[in-house]
């Protein structure tokens, strides 16, 4: 049934009228330089029109072969190939040395040559010396890699067999070509579209919308129409403004352990080796110090107090409270080097280094970034976030580090959580943390916690107190619950992502 041509004119909007002359131009792109709109404004309007029936519109995708940054180049030049085969044309013997520095050419580029050259049998390679093996008539004719780059650009649907062979081949090289996929509208005026074309420039102004200036003055709209509306249309979504979703999860860790009576520990991304390794009873030659794990600042920093340093000096050296330290000669200057943090336990180290005898019993977290110097790829980055925690109590015992544990990871969703002895150069006893992931029917691996060494809590207390400690990695939680399956796609700040990403509502 065709729509009603004098309601369809009154709904017409001013970005539609201005394109309704030119539709016939048939190209999106001439309709944008007769009409004086931007592409977005007319491909918007041409689906207004699509839906009151006045233009029929198909979309295409075509795949076009363009050249790439050093094929524009070496159409210009001429092929590397091409430039040592006219050089031996003049030489016909040649050291790969002499070839080399003749041409002109790149190690790259020379390399690529002989490879393209000796596969055509156009040369051979005897005793590091370049040898010629045609005659001047295979010299100068075109190759078929010189032919299909002066071609270019092309549609892919359109290349021979023999044409896609050599581009498969170019591929192979640096950015010689690159097919990229080229979206085309087609445009088809209806009928009914004839009509409206015909008589859409008769029609009388209509009331865009309301304004002030129109209402304090009756007579300005009294004997106008309004533009028609049809509310019956789709419309864009409506995306509001909200937190990362990164940060809504570490604003609900953070309120679990507010709620369960924690106070937030603080402190900067780059940190002395001290709070970082030393004052956690990690040994100056531990392979978590070295170079591949860490990021390292080439600068230095002061340490604290000397009471603190000469504390953790004995400990490393000779050991306190009956152990014998790690026997080697602790190095101060080593102490003082300044690196990006790779763990938040240094902020325990450093708030119990403050804690006062009356604040004792005391509980305290910290959520922040730390950074491992990793090979980047779908489980691992340079970056992630942890999760940290101490009570230090002196009638604390192993039973209750499990309990906040477990408390903490249920109410992040986890029902069932469960310990496995580990290992950590500061917790004696320790254990590694799992959760059951119920789709998966897998045990997921979190992180650690224990029980803080006298190593570490004397020389920072004066006195061995029991301190839980834990510090459990928080990014595969996050992956969980929102079931991203790479890492990466955590902070590359996808728009489309973003605005789909649920709300944290565990």
């Amino acid at each position: 049934m065709e729509p009603n041509l004098e309601k369809t004119l009154e709904s017409l909007s001013p970005n539609e009228k201005k394109i309704l002359p030119h539709l016939e131009e048939g190209s999106v792109s001439e309709i944008c330089k007769k009409s004086n709109l931007d592409k977005i404004s007319v491909i918007r309007s041409l689906e207004y029109l699509k839906n009151k029936k006045i233009i029929e519109i198909s979309k295409e995708k075509k795949k076009i072969v363009e050249l790439g940054v050093n094929g524009a180049l070496y159409k210009k030049k001429g092929l590397p190939e091409r430039r040592l085969l006219s050089l031996l044309n003049e030489k016909k013997i040649l050291k790969l040395e002499e070839a080399q520095s003749q041409s002109k050419l790149s190690e790259e580029e020379f390399k690529a040559s002989l490879g393209v050259l000796k596969n055509k049998n156009l040369i051979e390679l005897k005793n590091s010396k370049i040898v010629l093996n045609v005659g001047k008539e295979d010299i100068y004719r075109k190759s078929l890699e010189e032919s299909l780059l002066e071609a270019l650009p092309l549609e892919y649907d359109s290349l021979t067999p023999e044409q896609i062979t050599v581009l498969n081949s170019l591929e192979k090289r640096k950015n010689m070509v690159e097919t990229i996929e080229e979206k085309t509208i087609e445009i088809e005026i209806t009928e009914f579209g004839k009509k409206v074309i015909s008589s859409g420039m008769k029609s009388k102004d209509l009331i865009e919308q309301i304004t002030p200036e129109i209402l304090k003055k009756e007579s300005s709209w009294r004997s106008k129409k309004f533009r028609r509306y049809d509310v019956t249309l789709p419309v864009s979504s409506v995306h509001g403004g909200k937190r990362h979703f990164v940060n809504q999860a570490t604003d609900y860790a953070r309120r679990i352990w507010t709620d369960m009576g924690f106070k937030e520990m603080e402190g900067p991304m780059i940190e002395s080796s001290f709070w970082l390794f030393d004052a956690l009873f990690t040994p100056q030659d531990h392979p978590a110090r070295e170079m591949q794990d860490t990021f390292f600042i080439n600068k230095k920093t002061e340490l604290p107090d000397k009471k603190t340093i000469k504390a953790v000096k004995e400990a490393h050296e000779t050991g306190v409270a009956g152990s014998i330290g790690w026997r080697y000669n602790w190095d101060e200057e080593e102490a003082k080097r300044l690196v990006l943090r790779t763990h938040t336990t240094c902020l325990s180290a450093q708030t119990l280094a403050k804690l006062k005898k009356d604040q004792i019993p005391g509980k305290f977290f910290a959520i922040g970034k730390c950074f491992r110097n990793e090979t980047i790829d779908w489980s691992h980055g340079f970056e992630f976030n942890q999760t940290e925690g101490i009570v230090a109590d002196k009638n604390a015992n192993f039973r209750h580090l499990l309990g906040y544990l477990q408390a903490f990871f249920s109410k992040m969703g986890f029902e069932k959580v469960r310990f496995r002895p580990g290992y950590f150069p500061y917790t004696e006893p320790s254990v590694e943390i799992d959760v059951w992931h119920p789709e998966k029917k897998v045990w997921l691996e979190l992180g650690g916690a224990g029980i803080f060494r006298p190593e570490v809590t004397i020389p920072l207390l004066g006195e061995a107190i029991p301190v839980l400690a834990w510090g459990p990695g928080f990014d595969r939680t996050l992956m969980d619950y929102y079931q991203i399956k790479d890492l990466r796609d955590m902070y590359k700040n996808d728009l489309t992502q973003l605005r789909k990403m649920k709300f944290w509502m565990k």
